[in-house]
C-alpha cells in the first residue's frame, strides 16, 4: 500500500505539471507580455526542474520515513547551542515538506542547547532526501556566549537511518541484545523520574546503543527502540556495501576541523557552502530557517 501510494503521488505530480504546462502554452499565446503567467511560467520551470529528481529515489529505502540523530561535538554550551539550531533547520524543512517530525529522544545542554536529539520523520521520501547529510556540520560565528564577542568555530554531526517496515528483513537474534531500562529524564510530566520506562537497547556484534524515552510506557519504548534498531542495521548494512565500492565514502569521522560536509559562516560575511558539490549561497538565513532542498537535490544528482 506504501509503495501504491508512492506511485500515486508521483504520477499525480507529474500529472499536475503537463497540465500546467498546456494551460500555460496556450495563455502565453494569448498574452505573452502578461507578468503573471511569466511568473507562473517561472514557478513550472522550477517545479519541473525538481520533479525531474525523483528518478534518483532508486534505492529500496529512498522511499522511507527517516529517523534523524543530531548530536554535538566538543565545545561545550557553543557547540550544544549550534546543535540546537541545527535541530530547528530540520524540523523547518520537515514542515516546508508536509512531514510529521517527532522527537523520540533528547537530551538538553547543560546551559543552553542540546547534547543531542532524535527525530522520526514521517513522509513520503524523507529518507531519499536527507540521506546525504550524514556527517559533520561546521558553524563560524561570533560566539553569543563569549562576552569578549569572539568569533568561534562549532561543530555538531548528523547521522540518518531509514525508518524501514516489515518488507525489508533484518534478522536480529535475542543473543546479540543487552536490554537495559531506566528512568526517564526530560521537563516533566508525570512518568518522568517515577517509573522506568525509558530503554537501552545495545546490539552486541556492533555495538550500536538504541534509546527511547518519549513514552510513558516500557514496553511502547522497547518496541519503539527495537524498529530504531532494525532501522539503524539497515543503515549499517548499506554503509558496509558502499564501502566495498568507495572506503573513503563509507569511513567515519570525527566531529572536528577537515571532516565537515558543510560550512555555516555567519561572520565576517555570510556563505553555507557545501564542501562535497561545491553549491552555495549567501542567504544563511534561508538556509538555517530550512531551505536546504538545493543542498540535497545537489548530491542526489552526484550519485
Amino acid at each position: 500500500m506504501q509503495k501504491k501510494a508512492a506511485l500515486e503521488k508521483t504520477l499525480s505530480d507529474f500529472a499536475a505539471l503537463e497540465s500546467d504546462y498546456k494551460n500555460l502554452t496556450e495563455l502565453f499565446e494569448i498574452a505573452p507580455d502578461d507578468m503573471e503567467i511569466g511568473a507562473a511560467i517561472q514557478k513550472l520551470a522550477a517545479d519541473a526542474h525538481a520533479a525531474k529528481f525523483i528518478t534518483l529515489f532508486n534505492e529500496p529505502a529512498d522511499e522511507s520515513g527517516a529517523f534523524l540523530f543530531i548530536q554535538a561535538g566538543a565545545g561545550g554550551t557553543e557547540a550544544q547551542d549550534w546543535a540546537s539550531m541545527l535541530a530547528r533547520m530540520y524540523e523547518r524543512w520537515g514542515d516546508r515538506h508536509g512531514f510529521d517530525v517527532e522527537v523520540i529522544e533528547e537530551h538538553l545542554g547543560d546551559t543552553a542547547g542540546i547534547k543531542n536529539i532524535t527525530y522520526r520523520i514521517n513522509g513520503l521520501r524523507a529518507y531519499g532526501w536527507l540521506k546525504n547529510e550524514i556527517g559533520v556540520h561546521r558553524l563560524v560565528r561570533i560566539s553569543p556566549f563569549n562576552a569578549n564577542g569572539k568569533r568561534q568555530t562549532s561543530f555538531a554531526s548528523v547521522d540518518v537511518w531509514p525508518d524501514i517496515d516489515d518488507s525489508i528483513e533484518i534478522e536480529i537474534e535475542q543473543k546479540d541484545l543487552r536490554i537495559d531500562t531506566y528512568r526517564a529524564q526530560g521537563a516533566g510530566g508525570q512518568h518522568v523520574n517515577k517509573t522506568d520506562s525509558a530503554v537501552r537497547i545495545t546490539h552486541l556484534p556492533t555495538n550500536t546503543v538504541i534509546t527511547c524515552q518519549n513514552d510513558r510506557s516500557q514496553l511502547q519504548n522497547r518496541e519503539m527502540a527495537m524498529k530504531m534498531l532494525r532501522s539503524k542495521l539497515y543503515e549499517l548494512e548499506m554503509q558496509k556495501r558502499a564501502a566495498q565500492q568507495d572506503a573513503a565514502k563509507a569511513a567515519q569521522k570525527k566531529i572536528e576541523w577537515g571532516s565537515q560536509i558543510r560550512n555555516y559562516v555567519l561572520y565576517p560575511y555570510q556563505l553555507v557552502k557545501d564542501t562535497r558539490t561545491g553549491t552555495e549561497t549567501t542567504d544563511s538565513a534561508a538556509v538555517l530557517d530550512g531551505d536546504l532542498d538545493e543542498f540535497m537535490l545537489a548530491n542526489l544528482s552526484r550519485q
